[in-house]
């Protein structure tokens, strides 16, 4: 246990340009090496792209992509008394499941074949708010092992 106390809950803060958290918590994850720039210019582009796909609002479109990809349940490995392994199916706070969708959009992004990451993005973005796509994929098979795995819930 912890001598110091718990540490307070920050914030997230919001983006210089859509005043958003949620577009500032997707350019934290693009970020590498402490690039921001380039992550704000990565997603600003893609966000240009949606908007010239679509022509609807973005960040609606943004929004709803990760609430399609956030996962409701997941599976945590956990080793029995005998020593074999087994995943258990346990469910996802909304906070987990937020950052769970991000990593696994930008996750299939990067995956996709294209120019740059911009238009991967958008292509991702765009594929997961219809419903389809490899982080919609990825959810799927997530819900899949955790409904194989019911059986074990018992051992959270």
């Amino acid at each position: 246990m912890s001598r110091r106390g718990t540490a307070e809950k920050r914030t997230a803060k919001s983006d210089p340009i859509f005043r958003n958290r949620l577009v500032n918590m997707v350019v934290s994850r693009i970020m590498k090496d402490g690039k921001k720039s380039l992550a704000y210019q990565i997603l600003y582009r893609a966000v240009k792209k949606i908007q010239q796909k679509t022509e609807t609002n973005p960040l609606l479109n943004l929004r709803q992509a990760i609430h399609r990809v956030t996962p409701n349940i997941g599976v945590k490995t956990r080793r029995n008394k005998k020593g074999s392994t087994r995943k258990v199916p346990i469910e996802i706070g909304s906070k987990q499941g937020r950052a769970l969708a991000i990593h696994w959009l930008l996750e299939a992004s990067q995956k996709r074949p294209g120019q740059n990451m911009a238009f991967k993005l958008s292509s991702e973005l765009v594929d997961a708010a219809k419903g389809s796509g490899g982080a919609i994929r990825k959810k799927e098979a997530t819900h899949r092992m955790a409904e194989a795995n019911r059986a074990l819930a018992h051992f959270r």
